[in-house]
């Protein structure tokens, strides 16, 4: 998966909590969620708050498919509310390969 069809399928899927998502789609998207987010910080900071309100959802629901496709729960993405453990545990979830067969296949 390339950086734009990643970019487009997570903003087609904008609210989208159910299937699974790719590490490619994952981790391209977090890439475009921080050059956005560096470069609409640099022009202005109201800018950057519009900027991280409107990534703000598909970033929980491409973490939440993420997790899926490891075979863990969306709700895991609660972990990042613990400082500095959490983030590490989030990371190493997201770098996992896929599960197969696994309980969040759609269809």
């Amino acid at each position: 998966m390339t950086f734009g069809e990643s970019i487009s399928i997570c903003f087609k899927k904008y609210a989208t909590f159910e299937g699974r998502a790719s590490r490619s789609e994952y981790w391209w998207f977090v890439l475009f969620t921080f050059l956005g987010s560096a470069a609409a910080g640099i022009i202005g900071q109201a800018l950057s708050g519009l900027f991280s309100l409107a990534v703000l959802l598909p970033s929980l629901a491409v973490g939440a498919r993420r997790l899926h496709d490891t075979d863990r729960s969306g709700w895991f993405l609660l972990l990042w509310f613990i400082p500095f453990i959490g983030w590490i545990v989030l990371v190493i979830f997201a770098v996992q390969d896929s599960k197969e067969p696994n309980r969040f296949t759609i269809g």
